[in-house]
């Protein structure tokens, strides 16, 4: 569904009531969830918003999103969870398992079928048709794909694993993943139940070289085929050993620290890094969920999550204050309910003594690769197209009914046809004498008989005025598209209402087309709310409404 990418409508935030409505909904799907788990997945206070987008097939979804990763999206009045959901509670929904290759088709938007599946021992798991199940590589618990069984358990097995098992919904690397903070699948350790069949080789180099395998496989296939990769997969345990220590991840031993105190450890990484690469002066004061969001999730080390409830502060709001006693940040509510950070000491021996480790190639290559590209306007140009009342006048140059000209070719087409029938004046050169054909194509029937005679420039203008108005609309990369009638223009007015809110209307002047969608997703931009409506016998308008500091974040608009 989501292989391909989506076109974003409205991105809101989640009112309270629509908070507990959504919690009733989530422990109604997934029955597993406890209240505590309930209210982590949806915060009471914290950042949650909801948004409406379109998928490449025309489908409407409803994506909630919180801490800055999509955690749950609803289709048909159906919630689903997302992998980044998954990798916290991976025990949510029924495992089946298939081999890391199997892993670039489902990206692809190829379901999995039944000959793709790994048979442990235990057999595979009871699901009925219609069960949402998670999909997982050999070697790792870390669900990768989520999808809706197309058969119960027993027909597989009846069926010889063969055809089609699930239709794949979302997977990892997919564009709602990209959503996200695009990390990678977390190490979640291997369960002592699961068979030797299903852990690789887990005894010999126990979970995290199990999981760097895994990555391994799934780094080549991000980058199809990188050759980095390739060595990387094949490196000792030993030397992926070094490469975590040279990196400043030292792998202890699990005895020594627990996986709580490898998480702070994480989190402070993240904090500094953070402070000292991404923020500046300028950007304060900054929300405490933007700074989460923006900043310390894309500071994250490759292969790692950062998730704060796994930490020993369990929210961003504790381990803030934290730092503020520190003396590193100062912390205020600028409104009510929502704090940000208004200033940092930058010259904290805890900040200046960080120091920042260096990305490895596969980030960088994956960073260039998701680099937004530069915007391309397009190139219009004015057309003309042929009547069927002057097509006498085109005809004699190749040209036929609906071709469509350039001005300067029409201007050329008139002078070379006046010079081949000998129709410009010998008396006086800027004067061109009215043929029958040029009297039929140019003149008004009244003046047929009156004027015999025309200048070069009013010859031209008349005959411009004459042709139908087209145009041709060029796009990056795309081949050129003609559309005949006029360009339609655009009229912006800025009016003010009350509770000093400006609102601005972008009327498209012309017959109701598709444009104003089109241009929806650009006017959106730094806006909380903008509508699009057509009205009966009117042209279509989009209507935008926004405080000052909205209108201040679009100043080309103002």
């Amino acid at each position: 569904m989501f292989s391909k990418a989506f076109r974003v409508k409205s991105n809101t935030a989640v009112k309270g009531s629509d908070r507990r409505k959504l919690r009733a909904d989530v422990a109604v799907a997934f029955p597993a969830f406890g209240p505590e788990q309930l209210s982590e997945l949806v915060p009471g206070k914290d950042e949650l918003n909801i948004v409406k987008l379109y998928a490449h097939k025309g489908d409407a979804v409803a994506v909630y999103v919180s801490g800055g990763n999509p955690v749950l999206f609803e289709l048909k009045g159906t919630l689903y969870p997302t992998v980044y959901t998954l990798w916290s509670y991976p025990n949510l929904l029924p495992v089946f398992t298939t081999w890391p290759p199997v892993l670039e088709k489902l990206v692809g938007g190829a379901d999995l079928m039944l000959p793709g599946l790994m048979v442990p021992p235990g057999g595979l798991p009871q699901v009925q048709q219609g069960d949402l199940c998670a999909v997982t590589l050999v070697g790792s618990r870390a669900p990768v794909a989520i999808g809706v069984a197309t058969m119960s358990t027993a027909e597989m097995l009846a069926s010889g694993l063969k055809g089609r098992g699930f239709t794949v919904l979302h997977t990892y690397l997919d564009h709602l993943w990209q959503f996200g903070d695009k990390s990678s699948p977390p190490t979640i350790p291997l369960l002592d139940q699961d068979p030797p069949e299903c852990r690789g080789n887990a005894k010999e180099e126990g979970p995290v070289q199990v999981d760097s395998v895994l990555q391994g496989d799934m780094d080549r296939l991000t980058l199809q085929g990188d050759e980095e990769s390739s060595v990387a997969h094949k490196t000792h345990p030993s030397e992926a050993t070094e490469e975590l220590r040279e990196a400043g991840m030292d792998q202890e031993p699990a005895d020594s620290k627990t996986f709580q105190e490898q998480m702070d450890e994480l989190l402070l990484r993240c904090f500094f890094h953070a402070l000292k690469c991404r923020v500046t002066k300028a950007d304060l004061p900054l929300l405490t969920s933007t700074f989460l969001g923006s900043h310390m999730f894309s500071c994250c080390p490759e292969g790692q999550q950062l998730d704060i409830k796994k930490s020993s502060y369990k929210k961003l709001s504790k381990f803030l204050h934290h730092m503020m006693k520190e003396q590193i940040v100062q912390v205020k509510e600028l409104s009510k309910g929502v704090e940000s950070i208004v200033a940092v000491d930058w010259k904290h021996p805890s900040i200046t003594s960080f120091v920042v480790p260096e990305p490895s190639p596969t980030a960088q290559s994956v960073q260039e690769d998701t680099k937004e590209k530069p915007y391309h306007p397009p190139e219009i140009e004015s057309l003309y197209c042929i009547p069927a009342n002057m097509i006498s006048l085109f005809q004699v140059s190749g040209h036929k009914k609906g071709s469509t000209l350039s001005g300067s070719e029409v201007r050329a087409i008139i002078i070379d046809y006046a010079k081949k029938n000998n129709l410009v004046d010998a008396d006086n050169k800027n004067l061109v004498k009215m043929d029958p054909i040029l009297c039929d194509c140019i003149l008004e029937k009244a003046e047929q008989n009156t004027i015999s005679r025309l200048p070069w420039d009013k010859l031209i203008e008349r005959c411009l005025q004459r042709l139908k108005p087209a145009y041709q609309v060029t796009f990056y990369g795309q081949e050129p598209t003609v559309k005949k009638g006029k360009i339609c223009p655009i009229d912006i007015t800025l009016a003010q209402r009350a509770c000093n809110k400006k609102v601005r209307h972008f009327a498209l002047l012309s017959p109701p087309t598709s444009t104003a969608p089109a241009l929806a997703p650009l006017l959106s931009r730094g806006v909380p709310r903008l509508r699009i409506a057509t009205r009966p016998g009117s042209e279509p308008t989009a209507t935008e409404s926004s405080s000052p500091k909205a209108a201040k974040a679009c100043p080309e608009f103002s």
